[in-house]
């Protein structure tokens, strides 16, 4: 990192326990982002890892506005898939 830059926000791991992550974009910014997308906004799906998650905004706070905008979410190997719409869940296989 060029000694010049200075990070903008730098965030504690608590999944980690330990250390400190630079993030170059704000929790507030990050959610904004995400959910002002077309597939959100469509309620279609949309896909984010969970490092991402837990780096930018924290998964606590991540299932917060998930929970506050009505949409669900399910993880698998590291991807977290969110389904922005109400509509009913099926498993078929």
């Amino acid at each position: 990192m060029n000694s010049r830059v200075k990070p903008i926000l730098t965030l504690p791991r608590p999944s980690l326990g330990m250390g400190f992550v630079t993030s170059p974009i704000s929790p507030e910014n990050w959610l904004r982002n995400l959910f002002m997308c077309k597939a959100v906004q469509q309620g279609q799906i949309v896909r984010r890892k969970r490092r991402d998650i837990e780096r930018y905004v924290g998964m606590d706070r991540f299932r917060d506005e998930i929970r506050r905008r009505g949409f669900r979410a399910v993880e698998n190997r590291g991807q977290v898939l969110i389904i922005c719409n109400h509509e009913p869940l099926r498993r078929i296989a």
